[in-house]
């Protein structure tokens, strides 16, 4: 599933592959947000872990995770 993060006064985005559902995306990052929490720690497919300043985010967009298609349609 694809997350894209934005960032205050950044003009690119974060774009993450992750494997976890949706909801635990989520509630990391409403957690993050609620509990006035410093960072935001996510860890994509490839274990890498990214630790975003909650104080940056402008975003976050949870995508459905579609697969992409190559080749040619009929």
């Amino acid at each position: 599933m694809e997350v894209v993060i934005g960032l205050r006064q950044a003009p690119k985005e974060i774009s993450l592959n992750m494997a976890g559902p949706a909801q635990d995306i989520h509630d990391a990052v409403a957690t993050a947000i609620t509990e006035n929490l410093p960072l935001v720690t996510l860890t994509d497919k490839h274990n890498r872990t990214v630790l975003i300043p909650t104080a940056a985010l402008a975003y976050v967009e949870i995508g459905s995770g579609e697969e992409r298609r190559v080749g040619f349609s009929a």
